[in-house]
């Protein structure tokens, strides 16, 4: 997740609005007073791991991984899956596996499970683990269709069966965070235990000081990579936006952020160039203007096409984006998929490209035409929309406002609306809103992308709860295109599949692609070693994602 919005689609709570300047106050008492240990200038050997969270201005205590309220840290540090992907570098490292196999028909994977490993309460992590993590994600998420049955061939091998070939399934399967039976079977409602003494394989589950604005998550003493296990804990900071999260950061009082910092190199890296440092690679999802297609007049395709060429992506990625991305093009894909992209579609499309006579020309075309300055609907009324922002992403809704001034060149009005981002995910999912900035889907492999913007399977009827597909839209030649592509099991197979759905995105312009979404991510060597880079891309500098933990077991306390 860049910025401040949701990661991946999975909202992490309701905002509540504070201060930049009472939020800053609360984290700098809190970094400064206390124990040595959580000061922020403390290089004792045991110092607290600081992260500021700019997306939430109250944490609570809710560690349960199937929550979309889970509090940070519960999926990167107290529970652990099968397998890490890193997007940084498309590997695979082994976790709480240490090898798999998929089937030749590819109808089935079987895992064998790393052994001497322990829960945090002591008990060993067994097959029966992995089954009932399965079962009960079902139960309470739904989803996973395509898995018809897990089973425990022994205490550390479990057999994942599918009712049809389904390549994909090994990324959703292997990334999942396993959860303790034991634990979670006495529990009367799964999908509402806010679990607040969580029992993980992690590395820091031991929950210390949780308090609205601050908690702690210190060593478990069971770790299976006691060697890995070198920072004495996590401190987590909540701040209401970007503003106050960075003020914390810049001035010396955290070690790791994932927001978004204007003009880095002047606010951070000058301050102290010998320890400050980031890396934004292009690693985050592809960042969509998206249209809600069950509205006229956002279901007509030219329409959406004749808007995207008044967008200056250019000045968006320059300006809004302080250079840290690069525009999209008509392919929809992120810079994460760049081995997939179709490059002569790329060249050659020209509905991404920003050029306002074109247009214009294309809104007449579609018959929006402009009368005294103003581009009119079909019924005769002035064009307008709104353009709907989660108020903490403070580079987004710059992007937006650069989308409004483009707009107002073709005659049309445009308002961007910047409620808390519980109202505006609110209005996603539930599909009351007109167009948005919006994060998509980002996968192991371009399946989860195209399954997101343009699958049936997908969508949901405005008032019923959207999680993916907002803008929801569905073509019977994509669902036939995307199931191709999950069933095979070929890579010169899945990349004929990925061709043909490239051209239909050209084609059909779901949504109106922008950017890849940097994978931001700042950190200060004062305290802790160790960090990726662009020399050493083992992970991104996430500190919310799949490759998180494999940072925070690649750290080095700076000693003094």
């Amino acid at each position: 997740m860049a910025s401040s919005r949701m990661p991946s689609r999975r909202p992490q709570a309701v905002l509540r609005a504070v201060t930049a300047t009472a939020a800053a106050a609360l984290v700098l008492s809190a970094c400064t007073g206390g124990s040595g240990a959580a000061g922020a200038g403390d290089t004792s050997g045991n110092q607290l791991l600081t992260i500021p969270r700019e997306d939430l201005a109250t944490f609570t205590r809710n560690f349960n991984p199937l929550s979309p309220q889970a509090a940070p840290m519960t999926k990167e540090a107290v529970y652990e899956p099968l397998v890490v992907h890193s997007m940084a570098d498309a590997k695979d490292t082994p976790w709480l596996a240490t090898k798999w196999e998929q089937a030749g028909d590819g109808k089935s994977l079987t895992f064998t499970l790393r052994e001497g490993v322990k829960w945090s309460d002591g008990k060993p992590l067994v097959a029966g683990d992995v089954v009932y993590t399965f079962e009960l994600r079902k139960k309470v998420l739904g989803g996973l269709e395509y898995l018809d049955k897990v089973s425990a061939v022994d205490d550390h091998t479990v057999e994942f069966s599918f009712n049809k070939p389904f390549s994909p399934g090994f990324f959703e399967i292997a990334g999942q965070q396993v959860m303790p039976k034991h634990i979670w079977s006495k529990v009367k409602d799964p999908a509402k235990f806010t679990n607040p003494n969580p029992v993980g394989t992690g590395p820091y589950t031991k929950l210390e000081k949780f308090q609205t604005q601050s908690y702690e998550l210190l060593k478990n003493p069971d770790y299976w990579q006691p060697d890995k296990q070198r920072i004495a804990g996590i401190r987590m900071l909540a701040f209401s936006g970007n503003d106050s999260a960075n003020l914390a950061f810049t001035n010396g009082e955290a070690d790791w952020s994932q927001s978004f910092i204007p003009d880095i190199e002047k606010s951070f890296v000058a301050k102290d160039k010998k320890h400050n440092h980031y890396w934004n690679p292009p690693a985050g999802a592809m960042i969509n203007w998206q249209f809600n297609t069950t509205k006229a007049p956002f279901d007509d395709p030219a329409l959406r096409k004749a808007l995207s060429m008044a967008v200056d992506r250019d000045q968006i990625t320059k300006v809004a984006m302080s250079g840290y991305a690069e525009p999209a093009d008509c392919t929809g894909l992120a810079r994460t998929y760049d081995k997939w992209r179709d490059k002569d579609l790329a060249a050659s499309c020209t509905w991404t490209k920003y050029d306002t006579d074109a247009s214009a020309k294309a809104l007449d075309e579609a018959g929006y035409k402009e009368s005294s300055g103003k581009r009119k609907l079909k019924n005769g009324k002035d064009f307008t929309l709104d353009i709907s922002v989660g108020s903490a992403s403070s580079d987004w809704i710059s992007a937006a406002n650069i989308i409004k001034q483009n707009l107002a060149k073709v005659g049309i009005t445009a308002t961007v609306k910047t409620p808390d981002w519980g109202a505006v995910v609110s209005s996603y999912e539930q599909g009351t809103f007109e167009t948005g900035i919006v994060w998509s889907n980002n996968g192991a492999t371009p399946y989860e992308y195209f399954r997101d913007v343009m699958s049936s399977a997908m969508l949901k009827p405005v008032g019923e709860k959207a999680t993916q597909n907002y803008h929801r839209y569905a073509d019977p030649k994509a669902d036939k295109l995307i199931d191709a592509l999950a069933g095979a099991t070929d890579e010169s197979e899945q990349r004929e599949q990925v061709d043909a759905l490239q051209k239909l995105y050209d084609n059909d312009a779901p949504a109106v692609p922008l950017f890849t979404g940097p994978e931001f991510g700042a950190y200060t060597e004062k305290r802790f070693t160790g960090w990726p880079s662009a020399d050493s891309p083992y992970a991104t500098l996430g500190n919310r994602n799949t490759s998180t933990i494999l940072v925070l077991t690649s750290l080095k306390p700076v000693k003094s």
